[in-house]
Order: C-alpha cells, then sequence, then structure tokens
C-alpha cells in the first residue's frame, strides 16, 4: 500500500444517563496522512438538566459523578472539542449517537455549532468486513486491535480511528472521500 493521505477525527462520547444531551467525557483522535498524530481525552460536567448520573450508565463506563466534580464544564469542553477539531470530518463509530449527543448538548447550552461533516465507522465496516457483529470491540478485535479498555472515550476513539485506516488499506484507498464512496457512506453534516 502506498501513500495513506487520509485525514480525519476519530470522536467517542460517553453519557452520563439516557439523554443524548448528557455527554461527561470526550476522548478524540486526530489522523494526519494516515497517522495517528495527536490525541484529546476529556471529563467534563454534563449539561443542566442532564447533569444526573444513571447506575446504567456508570455501570457501562465507570465515570461517576465525584469524578467530574472539579471537571469542566460542558461548555469549556465543547469549545476544546472544537477547537481540537479543526475543520476534519469526524468520524464515529455509530456516528448518529455520538453526532446526535454533539448536537442535542450544544443545544442545551443554546451554543452554535460548526456544521460538521461526519461518517459513520460502524456502517463503512458492514462493507468492508464479515463479521458477526460490527460493534466497536468486535470490529477492533477483527482487525488485530485487542487490547483496549472498550467504553473509555479515548480507546473507543483510538480504536475508531485504527478500523478507519485498516479499511482504507483494505479497500486499497488513499483518501476518506474513496473510502466513503467504495463502502457507499455518504457524508452527512450535523445539521
Amino acid at each position: 500500500m502506498g501513500f495513506m493521505a487520509i485525514d480525519f477525527t476519530a470522536i467517542d462520547f460517553e453519557t452520563a444517563n439516557r439523554s443524548p444531551a448528557s455527554p461527561c467525557a470526550v476522548g478524540m483522535v486526530r489522523v494526519r496522512e494516515g497517522e495517528i498524530v495527536e490525541s484529546l481525552s476529556m471529563l467534563f460536567k454534563p449539561p443542566f438538566p442532564n447533569d444526573y448520573f444513571s447506575a446504567s450508565n456508570i455501570g457501562v463506563h465507570g465515570i461517576t459523578p465525584e469524578m467530574v466534580l472539579d471537571a469542566p464544564s460542558w461548555e469549556e469542553a465543547l469549545i476544546e472539542l472544537l477547537l481540537f477539531a479543526e475543520s476534519d470530518t469526524l468520524i464515529a463509530h455509530n456516528a448518529g449517537f455520538d453526532m446526535g449527543v454533539l448536537r442535542a448538548s450544544a443545544q442545551a447550552i443554546n451554543f452554535d455549532l460548526p456544521n460538521y461533516n461526519y461518517a459513520c465507522s460502524l456502517r463503512m465496516s458492514r462493507k468492508t468486513y464479515n463479521l458477526d457483529s460490527y460493534r466497536l470491540n468486535s470490529v477492533a478485535y477483527a482487525i488485530g486491535h485487542e487490547e483496549f479498555n472498550h467504553h473509555d472515550a479515548l480507546a473507543d476513539s483510538d480504536a475508531c480511528a485504527r478500523i478507519v485506516m485498516h479499511m482504507a488499506n483494505r479497500h486499497e484507498v488513499e483518501t476518506l472521500d474513496e473510502l466513503m464512496l467504495k463502502t457507499s457512506e455518504k457524508p452527512k453534516t450535523v445539521f
């Protein structure tokens, strides 16, 4: 495989409860020319009124209310994550969920989001691999990325980035646009 010019930012949110407007953690991984170059990981307070933690969500990701007591507000975290994302295409595994979180939680604080382009690595992986399950951990294991802490936002966004690069290699494409074309993934926008 030749030089890969693939650029994107993988993103993963964890939420405090069932509301999409309750993010409490984000992990982001920037990919430039097919290489992971930088990452961002933050815990923060979910926006009011969805700032309570449900036992079932804590059971999934292990983040408790005590862990965000001294953490930044969602607004502070959002500004930081937007600076990190720049104007990249965002990719998430099951992107409908993560983009729903981004939208709903920005609305919760009346924040004007940029209209990011995004794509879904879950949908693309269905067109790339023949697996029993296309959940993040299943696809990650299938590509040989086994040692990661599933439901840790940074570990999940890192796994997502690695899956996208593996798919690009497998389809022998060099750009994100070519990968999306090969996997019938239409670019979407947050709004």
